[in-house]
């Protein structure tokens, strides 16, 4: 009777999974990096009621949460160019969608995805400092500016924290989507590694592992900065 895995094949695609992992960590830094600033913009602007921008935010967080990443990957990957291609034919832009890289579609649609999401948390975060502090930096003749970025946005940060780690994480394991519009990432090529031989279960034991163990860093470095963060702001956990 033979064995149920075949532990030979399991070991030697290890090396060609990891091989793609840098592409997986890469949509996942950027995308996350880009989705925190569009995030703290959305916050910004909900929080302090910004005429026109406000409503758009506000239908730009509802659509965000309330459609499924999937959709919003297709929407990027053939709406982007539709419109690309559209503003070239009718105003002469000069665009030309047939260069873009399938990734940028991916770095779009996370970063909309993520950065819907993650507004939510910064609001939440933001709203949750007493309003005195903002009041005492303003009495002291800061900007409402130099109040939120040297008294408020680093307590909401220490607050948010926990939730954006989670949120890290997420996207981390999002990134098995990208194959649906040719990028080769993680799970992409544990696909086609398990499609030369048929040894799909195998295949996907070893990605299972490799998804874990990245996710298990991911989270040890989220609680490494959290107790530095908390350490400085004087509200060490326990």
């Amino acid at each position: 009777m033979p064995p149920i895995l075949d532990l030979q094949f399991m070991l030697a695609v290890i090396p060609r999974l990891l091989k793609v992992l840098p592409v997986t960590l890469q949509i996942t830094v950027v995308s996350m990096a880009l989705a925190m600033l569009l995030a703290l913009a959305t916050a910004l602007v909900r929080i302090y009621r910004v005429p026109a921008l406000r409503q758009l935010a506000a239908l730009y967080v509802s659509f965000a949460r309330g459609t499924p990443l999937l959709v919003q990957i297709y929407l990027a990957y053939y709406g982007l160019p539709a419109v690309l291609n559209h503003l070239q034919t009718r105003g002469g832009w000069g665009l030309d969608a047939t260069g873009i890289p399938a990734i940028a579609f991916i770095y779009f649609a996370f970063t909309l995805n993520v950065g819907a999401y993650s507004s939510e948390t910064i609001r939440a975060s933001i709203e949750a400092i007493d309003k005195g502090q903002m009041e005492a930096a303003l009495s002291v003749g800061m900007t409402t500016w130099q109040g939120m970025r040297r008294i408020v946005l680093p307590q909401a940060f220490t607050i948010a924290l926990p939730s954006l780690g989670n949120t890290a994480i997420s996207l981390l394991k999002d990134t098995s989507l990208a194959f649906l519009i040719s990028v080769v990432e993680l799970m992409g090529e544990a696909k086609i590694q398990g499609a030369r031989g048929l040894q799909f279960f195998e295949v996907y034991i070893v990605v299972a592992l490799i998804y874990w163990a990245v996710c298990i860093v991911v989270e040890r470095l989220v609680a490494v900065l959290e107790r530095r963060v908390r350490r400085y702001e004087g509200l060490m956990a326990p």
